[in-house]
């Protein structure tokens, strides 16, 4: 246990569930809930085990088919990576803020001290920097050290203001949320598209069916039955399965969104002259309430680090 983080904090992270626990409860509850109260009705959940593997191999067929020629390559291999790490837990907690923060605080600190050529050699090879392997979490996260020491270098270049440094800022968020954005907008086209297939399947059971009008009316009557479940299954799969994992992935794109303005609302103050203590504060003010530490939370932790 970290030694800088309370006794309370860490007690209530460890008795989180898993957020895949959440996931599969949902699911759970929904299908439960929709097939429960079909067959308490009297509902013939034969009919529907029956036409469900027919039913799901056009729709989903299709649907697969039409995602695969709507996103390039580059989308489809965000969206399958996107889909798994939405189901683990956010990486994006409490207590890797503070890690992030006191990271920021060190080397703002030792710019402050010894002069911003100082840690030149921290921003030109971060693997080598002392500082950054104080802070294994993020010093090992791609993004953050090249977003962090990208802007640290033109401080240290000193061929820009503020304002100028802010707009690229701004500019390179924009770009990471439109991408972060693009498994979201996939998902969300990919559940638009569902029920239309699940017509699609539909209409192909009445057209089976019209083909049969001289047997039974019970034959007839089944055969009618199967065709309205690719209705059903396609809105099921879109508004039951779909959509909401899109909205968890979104979610979890935006906990990204929240790390990088962190780091830039920090840059930016030390930029305009507050010293690295509140500086670090500007950053946390940028963070969801819900993952923010507190202020003495944070400046314990700093002092922890020295």
């Amino acid at each position: 246990m970290n030694p800088c983080l309370s006794p309370a904090y860490t007690r209530s992270t460890a008795a989180h569930p898993h957020p895949s626990m959440f996931v599969i409860i949902g699911y759970v509850v929904a299908f439960g809930c929709i097939f429960g109260v079909y067959v308490v009705h009297g509902g013939n959940i034969a009919v529907i085990l029956k036409a469900l593997p027919f039913e799901t191999i056009t729709i989903l067929g299709g649907a697969l088919g039409a995602f695969v020629v709507n996103n390039q390559p580059k989308v489809l291999k965000a969206t399958m990576a996107a889909i798994p790490m939405a189901l683990k837990g956010s990486k994006y907690t409490k207590a890797r803020y503070l890690e992030l923060m006191a990271m920021l605080y060190d080397i703002l600190q030792k710019a402050r001290k010894e002069g911003l050529m100082a840690i030149e050699k921290d921003v030109e090879a971060p693997h080598e920097s002392e500082i950054f392997k104080k802070y294994p979490t993020v010093g090992s996260d791609h993004h953050v050290i090249e977003f962090t020491t990208d802007y640290l270098r033109m401080m240290v270049s000193g061929n820009l203001n503020s304002h100028e440094i802010e707009a690229l800022m701004d500019s390179e968020i924009d770009t990471h949320h439109q991408e972060a954005h693009a498994p979201v907008a996939a998902l969300a086209r990919l559940a638009g598209a569902l029920p239309a297939f699940g017509i699609i399947a539909a209409v192909l059971g009445v057209v089976n069916t019209m083909g049969s009008v001289g047997q039974p009316p019970s034959v007839l009557g089944g055969m009618i039955g199967s065709a309205l479940v690719g209705t059903f299954l396609g809105i099921l799969l879109a508004y039951g399965v779909v959509e909401p994992l899109g909205g968890l992935v979104e979610q979890k794109t935006e906990d990204a969104s929240k790390e990088l303005l962190c780091i830039k609302s920090t840059l930016l103050a030390s930029m305009q002259g507050y010293n690295p203590a509140t500086a670090i504060e500007f950053g946390r003010k940028v963070l969801f309430s819900g993952d923010r530490p507190s202020f003495t939370e944070l400046e314990t932790y700093v002092k922890g680090k020295k």
